[in-house]
């Protein structure tokens, strides 16, 4: 090419590229940061938090050999977006805690080759949740879902509606590979002991557990059915005599016959509870679930009974008996942040959802409406699910799901909703953590 033309071309450039001052001197401009998230001197930032991001108000690249900083460490994961955005990647962020990060002078520059000539300095607190002391094993947990969240997801099954891993040995038996969770309910605890039912018989549950595989429990509470007959018990709300009229807001009313058997119940359910613990048995725990769907008994009168009852639980199961094994989830409906019990509460925020089409597809949408609920400052699952989202989808999009698990029977084993062949897909994927790759946390 011509030299002469190069210059030629180059002269022209700075000139659509530069602005004319009042003096009639060509001035360039540096780059100016718009916005940045998290925003300066912002407070209670989540530790989940993956990135920064910085939005200039123009095109912009960095020097080569730069140096950015975060309290004092040099920072390598650092992305120019495609158009005027910075993204940086955080290193594992600690609660409660001080970050500042250094963009020194002169490191970043826009498409006229004019650098900002200032430091960028961007301060931000880490949100420090409430105090909770968890046993060795819960504690093992929760560092390990910490760990991972927003880089796997945890396969997941649900028993065979109450004490057994039917689901999760039929997978295995598709695919090779167990789910890394598997989830028991109470459900049936007004039968126990019995010659079928026996939660005391806690065999299935440690064996499970003897093998690095995490244990989840819920609970469909049963109570009194409106039938008057004694040995008939429901957990759904209505009318019918397969039903319950059972008032949840009675939690209010120590003297009345509700509260009476809620605490009885919630005894019974420590004491199994406690067996678990004596054998070292950590537990996710999700009582009281999609309570704001209003189906079931305990949520039924509203968001102020079902909080009252959950605070009790909570206390009673922690400081009354004890169980420092448990991790709480709280399972939203996605629009009921009037029902969240509170952060010193809940250790982790669950969604439960049922797709009616595309049933493989992201659910990003779902998943930041509970994490706008919780301010991004909990873990959030997948606690339930009909069609599991594809784990790709997951990563590209967003909404990464700490676990996953679809409900028991034709949820699982149906090619309509996950099915054989979706499932051997599912569990080869290099996002998905299976039984075989958890770690000991004994």
């Amino acid at each position: 090419m011509n030299h002469r033309f190069v210059i030629l071309f180059l002269f022209l450039l700075s000139l659509f590229s530069c602005k004319k001052s009042g003096s009639g001197i060509i001035e360039t401009f540096s780059p100016e940061l718009i916005s940045s998230a998290p925003t300066n001197n912002e407070t209670d930032v989540s530790i989940y938090t993956k990135e920064i991001v910085l939005i200039f108000n123009e095109n912009i690249t960095l020097k080569r050999g730069y140096e950015i900083t975060l309290n004092g460490v040099t920072l390598s994961d650092v992305n120019p977006g495609v158009k005027n955005d910075l993204r940086i990647i955080l290193p594992e962020l600690q609660e409660g805690t001080i970050y500042t990060l250094i963009i020194p002078a002169y490191t970043i520059k826009g498409p006229t080759g004019a650098f900002i000539p200032a430091e960028i300095k961007l301060i931000f607190t880490t949100y420090k949740s409430p105090a909770r002391t968890f046993s060795v094993e819960a504690q093992k947990v929760m560092d390990f879902l910490k760990q991972i969240y927003g880089i796997g997801t945890i396969s997941g099954t649900m028993a065979n509606i109450n004490w057994n891993t039917d689901e999760a040995d039929w997978v295995y038996a598709q695919t090779g590979k167990y789910p890394a969770l598997n989830c028991f309910d109470f459900i049936h605890h007004v039968f126990s002991p019995s010659n079928w039912i026996d939660y005391s018989n806690i065999s299935a549950v440690e064996n499970w557990w003897q093998s690095n595989g995490l244990v989840a429990a819920m609970w469909h509470w049963n109570v009194p059915a409106n039938s008057g007959i004694s040995d008939q018990y429901a957990f759904y709300y209505g009318s019918k005599s397969d039903q319950t009229l059972f008032d949840v807001s009675k939690i209010s009313d120590e003297n009345s016959e509700e509260y009476r058997l809620m605490i009885k119940d919630i005894d019974i359910i420590s004491g199994y509870l406690n067996i678990l613990k004596s054998k070292g048995i950590p537990v996710i725990w999700r009582p009281l679930h999609e309570a704001a769907g209003a189906w079931f008994w305990w949520g039924a009168k509203g968001a102020a009974p079902f909080k009252s009852l959950w605070r009790l639980m909570f206390e009673r199961m922690t400081n009354y008996h004890r169980l420092d094994n448990l991790i709480w989830v709280w399972t939203s409906e996605g629009n009921d942040p009037d029902w969240y019990p509170g952060d010193e509460y809940v250790d982790i925020v669950g969604r439960d959802l049922y797709q009616k089409t595309h049933i493989h597809d992201s659910q990003l949408t779902e998943f930041n409406k509970v994490k706008a609920i919780v301010l991004g400052r909990k873990m959030i699952a997948l606690t339930e699910c009909g069609g599991i989202p594809d784990p790709d989808l997951m990563f590209q999009k967003g909404d990464t799901w700490l676990w996953f698990m679809p409900w028991y029977g034709s949820y699982t084993r149906d090619d309509s909703l996950n099915g054989a062949d979706y499932w051997r897909t599912v569990m080869n994927n290099s996002h998905v953590i299976t039984r075989d790759q958890m770690p000991d946390l004994k």
